[in-house]
């Protein structure tokens, strides 16, 4: 699931790959921007803000994606099979004399002027991976809202940039507390320690292949994707369900043991009216 960490590493192919050399081969299937020639231009750098990724081109234009769910970049040398998926699923197709990169089921894609990026990342909060990270204002921007739950606010990328499903569960369960917990409701220490976790967390595994929060091989995550099996702390059967207003899917996971706080069954909590922005 792409989250913080993957964008930046398929950030980082990318501009390994397209940074510095004028493209060969531009196509971009989608119908807006579907007769836009990128052709004899340069890549200059591609940065990855939050789950955003910005491929900056000569000219003063940007190549916005977002891989949401489903969507990826792959990088192939001139000449490979592409793997990525069926061809109808591709959306865009970047190429210089060495490498190409394919863009498959990209939710977002679209081309704007570099001047012109605020508009699509300005919202976003300090980024986990970034150079504006800024832990107080991190915290500031949780605690505005006491009253909202703790998961829903880790993933409002306005508040910091870079969570999905699996960082919440996963953050949640080394605080203690279940994503249904009031923001307002953690307690003073656990709150002062929370960005300073997530940051660690991320650039633990923006490097690695394999995602992991526990330090141990073969059992990578403490509960996200584990429902039903064991906690590996107290040995009590990981529960999950959805959280938030159902418009999307956002599993989440916790152990009723190690972690305190309302859950599904437990105590009613209605839904909540805030709007989660990627």
């Amino acid at each position: 699931m792409p989250e913080g960490d993957t964008v930046w590493q398929t950030a980082t192919r990318l501009h390994t790959a397209l940074a510095g050399q004028p493209l060969t081969r531009s196509d971009l299937r989608v119908p807006k921007f579907a007769t836009a020639d990128l052709t004899g231009r340069t890549v200059l750098d591609v940065t990855p803000r939050g789950k955003h990724l910005l491929t900056r081109i000569e000219g003063g234009l940007t190549l916005h994606s977002h891989l949401k769910m489903d969507g990826s970049w792959k990088v192939y040398a001139n000449g490979r099979r592409w793997t990525g998926g069926p061809a109808h699923q591709i959306r865009a197709i970047l190429g210089n004399a060495d490498r190409t990169a394919v863009g498959y089921r990209l939710p977002v894609l679209e081309l704007l002027r570099t001047s012109d990026e605020e508009r699509v990342v300005g919202h976003l909060g300090p980024d986990l991976l970034g150079p504006d990270w800024n832990p107080d204002r991190v915290l500031a921007n949780l605690l505005s809202d006491p009253a909202r739950p703790l998961g829903e606010a880790l993933l409002d990328q306005r508040n910091l940039a870079g969570i999905g499903n699996v960082y919440k569960s996963e953050l949640c369960f080394l605080l203690g507390v279940t994503p249904w917990l009031p923001v307002g409701a953690l307690p003073a220490d656990r709150a002062a320690k929370l960005p300073a976790l997530a940051k660690k967390l991320l650039e633990a595994n923006r490097d690695r292949p394999v995602r992991t929060t526990t330090g141990r091989h073969g059992q990578d995550l403490f509960v996200y994707g584990r429902a039903r099996i064991p906690c590996l702390r107290c040995h009590t059967p990981v529960r999950l369900a959805n959280q938030g207003d159902g418009s999307r899917e956002r599993p989440t996971y916790w152990c009723p043991t190690c972690q305190r706080g309302p859950a599904p069954g437990t105590t009613p909590h209605p839904a909540t009216p805030h709007r989660t922005t990627n």
